[in-house]
């Protein structure tokens, strides 16, 4: 059995690909909605955050042979996690990571943390919007909460997010709870709608619409600031379905060295 972090959309849609294929999986994930597309195609799951050694209990109790982590891009911690607990546990792991994507533009002006950007906007006057999620937020308004400045915050519209941004502060007209995929002329609307004059995002990839955030970012002249990804090593590292199976059925068959 196949035990796969799956924290994003394309990384679900990898873990029916691999059922498809024959191999059976446990999926972790951080919360129910995340469930959804696992249950609808009858994927056993497991819903929380996981230590390393919540991870090696369950790598142990349902005889786990190969670790697939398919976790987001910025969650850095899960990802060591997973390498540290299948290390342990002597068991291959495999990284997905959907491709990165570059960008060439004097608008967009490149960090390597969300406090590099929070201090890099600290300074700016106008309306910021930022799109980097909940989990971050306080960062962001540690910095950004002042005179001057009218922060935008777009994220998720679940309960927890919403309690998150009362407890900062934030106004509920500064609030813009809504579940993507955004097109290209929906960002432009919303940059519109708020006079935005500076975006703040993380480079999540294409399946994370960072593309049309950027493009229409770009094509209206507001500065960007991106968050690179975190810079870890992995092992056995896939941007692609294919790459995935092909190193699972070394691994399961024999083909390859852990």
């Amino acid at each position: 059995m196949i035990l796969f972090l799956a924290g994003t959309s394309d990384a679900r849609a990898l873990a029916v690909h691999l059922q498809n294929q024959g191999y059976s999986l446990l999926a972790t994930v951080v919360t129910e909605s995340a469930a959804d597309s696992l249950r609808e195609n009858n994927i056993p799951y497991h819903v929380g955050r996981l230590s390393e050694d919540d991870m090696k209990q369950l790598i142990s109790k349902h005889e786990i042979s190969v670790v697939v982590d398919a976790s987001h891009p910025y969650a850095e911690e899960a990802s060591k996690t997973a390498m540290a607990a299948s290390a342990r546990c002597n068991i291959p792991y495999i990284r997905y990571e959907r491709p990165q994507e570059q960008y060439q533009s004097s608008y967009v002006t490149e960090v390597d943390s969300y406090e590099e950007a929070a201090k890099l906007a600290q300074n700016h006057k106008g309306t910021i919007m930022l799109t980097t999620g909940s989990k971050t937020l306080d960062i962001f308004t540690k910095y950004l909460m002042k005179d001057g400045i009218r922060l935008i915050c777009r994220m998720l519209p679940n309960r927890e997010n919403m309690d998150k941004c009362d407890k900062l502060g934030i106004k509920q007209k500064d609030i813009v709870a809504i579940q993507g995929p955004f097109s290209e002329s929906l960002n432009r609307s919303l940059y519109e709608q708020f006079k935005v004059t500076l975006m703040i995002t993380k480079e999540s990839g294409k399946v994370g619409s960072v593309d049309e955030k950027m493009t229409a970012a770009i094509k209206m002249g507001i500065p960007v600031i991106l968050i690179k990804r975190p810079s870890i090593q992995y092992e056995n590292y896939c941007t692609c379905f294919d790459e995935v199976t092909h190193l699972l059925g070394g691994f399961i068959n024999g083909k390859h060295e852990l």
